[in-house]
């Protein structure tokens, strides 16, 4: 559905699939905010946002990208990566994720990769996943809150890291990334946005966009949690935990406001950034609108 509205607004609803070999997903990715980098999936900009409308700014464009994981880009992609004028790569996994995936991060020459993991390193307790499954097939909806905000209290210095690329580097392009690109990547672009003070709406479309984003990855993603008994034996829990729907991010961004204060709440009491430093994140991150 969400796709078809995608298509929609794009003015290609009535695509003639005998007339092209893509599917609708593969259309949609060949638009904005979507690029192509041969090898890494689900990679998009968060730029083009409106932010606050009083101020007539949007959130700059092509100089902040997320994305799933970029441990299988092809040297062409490493070309391309580079001409988006990437020159930094925040990795939010963890060293054993990146370990039992064997998807180690890559060398990339001119492109600097900094670690910023998000979990909890040392392996997988198969009780607490087991738990976490149940829960996503019991409630979906509140299973994702309660990651998120065990998420947020336990890695505001990963997310500091990213901030402070803002504060540092204003002018040179970043991309960041977990896994799937889903969750902690959805979470620490949620915060540049809320910040940014872009309409939750538009906030919840981009994590929405990931549902296509992951499409072609999903066979792969699939594969990966169907040789993990846990994963198997909790397979509903499993399906749900995979989904990316915009009523997910609305309530997240409900409880972020409630429980943190916003995104300028939650920076400055779990991270050392401060309310002048978010200022110039707001700054640096933003241009005037074109008339």
């Amino acid at each position: 559905m969400f796709c078809k509205l995608l298509l929609h607004r794009l003015g290609i609803s009535k695509l003639n699939q005998s007339q092209t070999m893509y599917s609708p997903a593969d259309a949609v990715l060949s638009f904005p905010p979507f690029v192509a980098v041969e090898g890494v999936i689900n990679i998009r900009s968060i730029g083009g946002y409106k932010s606050d409308a009083s101020l007539n700014r949007v959130v700059r464009p092509a100089i902040v990208f997320r994305s799933g994981e970029v441990s299988r880009i092809t040297e062409a992609g490493k070309e391309q990566l580079r001409a988006l004028g990437v020159r930094r790569v925040f990795d939010l996994r963890t060293n054993f994720e990146a370990e039992v995936y064997d998807a180690a991060a890559p060398v990339i020459p001119g492109i600097e990769v900094v670690r910023a993991p998000m979990g909890v390193e040392g392996g997988w307790d198969v009780e607490i996943i087991d738990k976490r499954l149940k829960h996503f097939r019991e409630n979906e909806l509140q299973a994702f809150v309660q990651d998120a905000r065990d998420t947020l209290d336990a890695d505001g210095p990963a997310i500091e890291t990213v901030f402070r690329h803002f504060i540092d580097r204003p002018d040179e392009p970043c991309l960041f990334h977990c896994t799937a690109g889903k969750d902690r990547t959805g979470l620490v672009a949620a915060l540049i946005l809320l910040l940014l003070r872009v309409d939750d709406a538009d906030i919840a479309r981009d994590y929405a966009l990931t549902t296509v984003g992951l499409d072609p990855a999903r066979p792969m993603l699939a594969a990966r949690l169907q040789k993990v008994p846990v994963f198997q034996n909790n397979w509903e829990g499993a399906v749900n935990m995979g989904s990316s729907k915009e009523e997910t991010m609305m309530v997240i961004l409900a409880m972020i406001r409630e429980e943190y204060g916003g995104a300028a709440g939650y920076l400055t009491a779990r991270t050392g950034l401060r309310e002048e430093d978010l200022e110039v994140v707001r700054k640096n991150l933003t241009v005037a609108k074109e008339k």
